[in-house]
C-alpha cells in the first residue's frame, strides 16, 4: 500500500461575512487523490463560472489519465516506464488546457470579459505529491511539527518584495499590493508552476483561498487547527478567518498522510539530510525553502559501492556530484588528490559544458552521492527565472574562488622557482688556468 492510499481529507467553504456570492472552487477526489482549490474573479459572477470550470476540466483530464497514474504509482518497469516529468507534464496540462476552456467561454459573452480563476492543484500518486499553481491560492506543507509554504504567490506585492523595490514595513501603503500577476483564463495560456514533493507518513498539505491565508499573521497559526480530529480542522480555519473580518470567500482542504511514525523513521531523516546537504553547499546556498524544494526534485541518489568508479578521467560527464554519505578519492592517474566527505561536491564544470573529466572519482566505501544532470540544471534554468538568477550568480562565485586558488597556487610555485640558487654553495666554481696558445710559425 502507497501512501496515496492512506490518506485523509478534510474540506469546506464559505461566503465568509461581506460577500454575497461565493467564487471560490474546490474538488476532492479520494480515488485520484485530487485535491484543488480554486478561487475566480470577475464580475456578473464571471469568477464563480471561471473557477467551477477549472476545477471540472482538471478534474477531466486526470481521470482521463488514471491508466498513467496506476503505472507510475505501481513502479512499472519496462521502456514504456511512466516518469515523474509524464506526471508533471501532465498536471500541467491540465492546467492549460482549463485556461483555454475559461479564456474561449470569456469571449462569448462580454459580461465574462476578462474572468479567471487562481488554481492550486494537489495530486498524489505513490509516494509523492505533485502541485501546480497559479495565482494566490497557497498550499502549506507541515512536517516535524514546522509548517513552510510550498508554493509562491503571484500578486503584485510578492513580485516587488522579491526585487527589492520594498520592504516589509512599506507593505500596508501599497495600493492594489493583493493583484494577482497570473491567472487562469485571462489569456488562453499561462505559465503554471510544478513541484513534486517525497511524502512521508505524518505530512499534513494545506490548500487554502487568500480569504484564508489573508487572515495568518504566520504559518505558525495553522499548528493549532491542524491538531485537531476529523473536520474540526476545517472549521477552525473558518472561524479565523470570519472571526478576523471575513471580508472575502474562505476555501480551504486540507490532506493527512497517513500517520505519523507509521512508516519507516530513517525515511524523514534522510529527506532532511538531503535538504541540508543542498542548502549548505555554494550553489544553492541563498535559495528558500521553496526554492531548494525545487532543486530537490530534480537531482537522484546514486548509491556506490567500495571501489565503484563514479567518474573515470578523460570521460566526458554531464553530471554535478554531491557527497551525501560515505566518501570518495579524487584521483589523477596513480596519484591521489584527495578525499572528500558529506557536502562536498565534485565536477561542477559538467553543469556548463561537455569537457573530459580532469580527475577520477572513485568510492571508498559504501557511498551515497546526489547527482544532477546538465539537462535537470538546464530546465530549472529555463523555467525558474529568480532561481536561475541565484544559482548563476552562485556559480560565478564558485568559479571566482576557484581562480583565486589557482592564482595563489601559481603565485607560490613561482616564488619557489625564485628562490636563491644554492646550486653555487654545493659546486663552488673553480678557476682553471688555461695554458697560452701555441705559437704559430709561417
Amino acid at each position: 500500500m502507497t501512501l496515496s492510499d492512506a490518506i485523509r481529507f478534510y474540506a469546506a467553504t464559505d461566503v465568509g461575512k461581506v460577500r454575497k456570492h461565493n467564487e471560490d472552487n474546490f474538488l476532492v477526489d479520494k480515488k485520484l487523490s485530487l485535491f484543488i482549490v480554486a478561487d475566480g474573479m470577475g464580475g456578473h459572477a464571471a469568477g464563480e463560472i471561471a473557477s467551477a470550470i477549472a476545477v471540472r476540466t482538471v478534474h477531466e483530464e486526470v481521470r482521463r489519465e488514471k491508466e498513467l497514474l496506476d503505472d507510475y504509482a505501481s513502479a512499472a518497469t519496462g521502456a514504456n516506464k511512466v516518469t515523474r516529468k509524464d506526471i508533471v507534464a501532465l498536471i500541467e496540462h491540465a492546467v492549460q488546457r482549463a485556461c483555454s476552456k475559461i479564456h474561449a467561454d470569456a469571449l462569448t459573452d462580454p459580461n465574462k470579459r476578462g474572468m479567471g480563476t487562481t488554481l492550486s492543484v494537489l495530486l498524489a500518486v505513490g509516494d509523492q505529491g505533485f502541485i501546480a499553481h497559479v495565482g494566490d491560492s497557497r498550499i502549506y506543507l507541515m512536517r516535524g511539527g514546522q509548517v513552510q509554504q510550498v508554493t509562491e504567490d503571484h500578486t503584485v506585492l510578492n513580485e516587488l518584495i522579491k526585487r527589492g523595490k520594498l520592504t516589509r514595513e512599506q507593505i500596508d501603503k501599497v495600493q492594489q499590493k493583493n493583484a494577482i500577476t497570473r491567472a487562469v483564463g485571462v489569456y488562453e495560456r499561462v505559465e503554471v508552476d510544478t513541484l513534486v514533493l517525497d511524502l512521508i507518513p505524518g505530512d499534513i498539505l494545506v490548500l487554502a483561498s487568500d480569504g484564508l491565508h489573508g487572515y495568518l499573521e504566520t504559518t505558525e497559526e495553522l499548528k493549532s487547527a491542524l491538531a485537531l480530529e476529523g473536520g474540526d480542522s476545517v472549521k477552525a480555519l473558518i472561524d479565523l478567518a470570519n472571526g478576523r473580518g471575513g471580508k472575502d470567500n474562505i476555501t480551504t482542504v486540507i490532506v493527512k498522510v497517513g500517520e505519523e511514525g507509521s512508516g519507516d523513521p530513517q525515511l524523514a531523516k534522510r529527506l532532511a539530510l538531503k535538504r541540508d546537504v543542498l542548502a549548505n553547499m555554494p550553489l544553492f546556498a541563498r535559495l528558500t525553502d521553496r526554492e531548494l524544494l525545487r532543486v530537490m526534485q530534480a537531482v537522484h541518489v546514486r548509491e556506490c559501492q567500495d571501489g565503484e568508479v563514479v567518474i573515470r578521467e578523460g570521460d566526458k560527464g554531464d553530471e554535478l556530484f554531491i557527497v551525501l554519505e560515505g566518501k570518495v578519492r579524487v584521483s589523477r592517474g596513480d596519484q591521489t588528490l584527495t578525499h572528500l566527505g558529506r557536502g562536498e561536491h565534485v565536477g561542477e564544470m559538467a553543469l556548463i559544458r561537455s569537457v573530459p573529466r580532469s580527475a577520477s572519482v572513485t568510492a571508498v566505501g559504501p557511498a551515497e552521492l546526489i547527482a544532477i544532470r546538465r539537462s535537470d540544471f538546464f530546465e530549472i534554468l529555463r523555467k525558474e527565472h529568480e532561481i536561475a538568477v541565484k544559482m548563476l550568480w552562485q556559480f560565478l562565485g564558485v568559479l571566482a574562488d576557484r581562480l583565486d586558488h589557482t592564482s595563489s597556487e601559481l603565485r607560490e610555485m613561482k616564488r619557489e622557482f625564485a628562490a636563491e640558487d644554492m646550486s653555487a654553495e654545493i659546486f663552488p666554481e673553480v678557476e682553471v688556468e688555461l695554458p697560452p696558445p701555441p705559437s704559430i710559425t709561417r
